[in-house]
């Protein structure tokens, strides 16, 4: 990853352009209401009109089914890492 940490797709991570290292962010699926708490740790996506990119585990816990591959989702900061 960017963040030098070896990715890991079991893990609850996720990857945004502009958010610190390490934040925590609840990733909440509008269309059933299920949500989850990932830590930013790369830099991504790199496609236009996309916010994020989650690990596999963190999509599977808000997806509506395995056959899903894109979502409208709520992102709420939960605690976000200070840069020193």
């Amino acid at each position: 990853t960017a963040s030098g940490e070896v990715f890991d797709n079991s893990k609850l991570t996720a990857a945004n352009m502009r958010l610190p290292f390490g934040t925590q962010v609840k990733i909440t699926n509008l269309r059933t209401g299920k949500s989850v708490i990932v830590r930013i740790n790369d830099r991504g996506p790199f496609i236009k009109g996309r916010d994020l990119d989650l690990s596999k585990t963190a999509f599977f816990k808000i997806a509506p089914s395995r056959l899903s591959g894109t979502m409208k989702v709520k992102i709420e900061i939960i605690k976000k890492k200070i840069i020193k």
